[in-house]
């Protein structure tokens, strides 16, 4: 996964630009995710897993499993 474009995010109010970014920099202080920078205008910014995050992959597909049948089972609407 790599995040290049956050305008959508931010746009469709998923999450403010400045959650986003605190976000990332708590993900990447944690070596979870990798940035890579470009210079170039406009500025370009790239974020993926790191190694050490895709290690983690097995464990959230199992935890999202479980919150997707969790779901289920208790009539919870997922958005």
């Amino acid at each position: 996964m790599i995040l290049y474009n956050n305008s959508y995010y931010v746009k469709n109010a998923l999450i403010t630009q400045k959650m986003l970014t605190q976000q990332l920099r708590e993900l990447e202080n944690d070596g979870l995710v990798q940035r890579k920078i470009y210079k170039q205008i406009p500025p370009k910014v790239e974020y993926s897993l790191s190694k050490c995050a895709k290690l983690l992959t097995p464990v959230l597909d199992a935890m999202q499993s479980w919150g997707e049948e969790y779901a289920i089972n208790h009539n919870i609407k997922v958005i």
